[in-house]
């Protein structure tokens, strides 16, 4: 993983007591379950931080990359 990616990783964070302990954006209420849902809704980048302003660029490409890592951890079986 490169710097940048560990700068967009860091981004990512599960807090004790905050979300049930849901991985979410920067330590705020805004779980990164939220905003792939926003993304597979077929919402743009561009429309997502319109209508959420408290998010940034950053965080969206830090939730794809947290979500890729997590879909290369994990063993599905049928």
């Amino acid at each position: 993983m490169g710097q940048e990616q560990i700068k967009l990783f860091d981004r990512i964070m599960a807090t004790d007591g905050l979300m049930g302990g849901r991985p979410t954006i920067r330590g705020l209420r805004f779980p990164v379950s939220d905003v792939l849902e926003l993304l597979a809704s077929g919402m743009s980048e561009e429309q997502i931080l319109e209508e959420h302003p408290i998010l940034e660029k950053e965080d969206i490409r830090a939730v794809l990359l947290f979500s890729a890592i997590k879909v290369d951890e994990d063993i599905m079986y049928e």
